[in-house]
């Protein structure tokens, strides 16, 4: 299997500091959220995950293991540190081999895996509310707002010794892997994030719109988002290639094996360029225009200057009317559609949605874009 991979981290609205870490090193990608305090926390988290790509590089134990290994360190450094006294961690890690995913897992950062537009959770929150849910003492709806919703009943480096939750998962071509702290789910509803998800089709681009769409709700703690994107083509591939965002996958290698000239360099981007202003023209997408919602023709992004969308149909609709609704949060980042009769169902549902929301009626649901 071939993996793209996307990741962001912010600090939020509401933190002085950022106490999540990840690591995006193929085939190893976790996520960890610190606690104890800001240094306390920061410290926990980066320690966690040094540990744990240390030992991976070493080919050490399994995943778990290499988990309860980070645990001593933290654990080891709290008891030693007096400044860092308490701290610790969640931690959720995967690693791609072959065809199969090895997940293992401790706290309240979750797994996702989005398969044919069904949004399915691969973790199970190690909290007090999770325990009292499962034993019928509350509702989940009562649990998301529950007092000690945070209140974790397992963690990285708190004790001398931690239970590592582990679960493997057979992979698709089509399957998307998200990681995440609880910044990101404390604040964005399972159903928006499916919608993100369905909608962006690059997994950079869909990582920073799940942590835009955390801040916009309120941000009140720090969010890290890790993407993985199968691909069944081609297993001969270098999967680390695709693992790294932000370079062509075909431009970047061709320039590190063959040491192509400046010009050779220029005359294939500018390939690229005209090969994405002819696909992106056959791209539609719904986003804002002139404070007003508004339907694209292309793809919501710009590269080396040039933009490549422009708007086909302007409504009336108000787009901050529009985005105060949780599932259009992110309409200035654009919800993409599959062509014009698409764009214009998903526009007519947020009229409906709009319209509903401003007589204090519920807002209906809209189709997956």
């Amino acid at each position: 299997m071939r993996i793209r991979a996307g990741y962001a981290t912010d600090i939020g609205k509401v933190r002085d500091g950022n106490e999540d870490s990840f690591l995006a090193e193929h085939p190893l990608y976790a996520v960890a959220d610190g606690m104890g305090g800001h240094l306390g926390g920061e410290v926990a988290s980066h320690l966690a995950l040094e540990t744990l790509e240390r030992l991976s590089e070493e080919g050490r134990e399994d995943l778990s293991e290499r988990i309860r290994r980070a645990n001593d360190a933290v654990f080891e450094r709290s008891v030693r540190d007096r400044n860092v006294s308490g701290m610790g961690t969640t931690l959720t890690a995967a690693v791609v081999a072959g065809d199969e995913l090895h997940l293992a897992h401790v706290g309240d950062s979750r797994a996702y895996l989005l398969r044919a537009g069904d949004l399915r959770r691969l973790t199970e929150d190690h909290t007090l509310v999770a325990r009292m849910v499962k034993a019928g003492e509350i509702t989940q709806g009562e649990a998301e707002v529950h007092p000690h919703r945070n209140v974790l009943t397992r963690a990285v480096g708190t004790e001398p010794d931690v239970d590592v939750d582990e679960s493997r998962v057979a992979l698709l071509d089509g399957d998307r892997i998200l990681l995440c702290t609880d910044g990101l789910t404390g604040m964005v509803p399972e159903q928006q994030l499916r919608a993100i998800l369905e909608s962006e089709p690059d997994p950079q681009q869909a990582a920073h719109r799940l942590v835009k769409a955390a801040n916009r709700a309120g941000g009140v703690d720090n969010t890290t988002v890790v993407l993985l994107d199968v691909h069944g083509d081609d297993p001969s591939e270098d999967p680390a290639r695709d693992a790294r965002p932000g370079v062509p996958r075909a431009l970047g290698s061709a320039a590190r094996r063959y040491g192509l000239r400046a010009g050779m360099v220029v005359a294939i981007v500018a390939a690229l360029l005209v090969a994405l202003r002819v696909y992106a023209d056959r791209q539609w997408y719904v986003g804002e225009h002139g404070g007003h919602v508004a339907v694209y023709q292309g793809i919501p992004a710009t590269f080396g200057g040039f933009r490549f969308s422009h708007v086909s149909i302007d409504t009336d609709i108000d787009a901050a009317q529009a985005e105060a609704l949780p599932l259009y949060a992110d309409l200035a980042s654009g919800i993409t559609a599959n062509n014009l009769q698409e764009a214009q169902a998903i526009v007519d549902q947020i009229r409906r949605d709009v319209r509903a929301g401003s007589q204090g009626q519920p807002a209906g649901i809209s189709p997956s874009p």
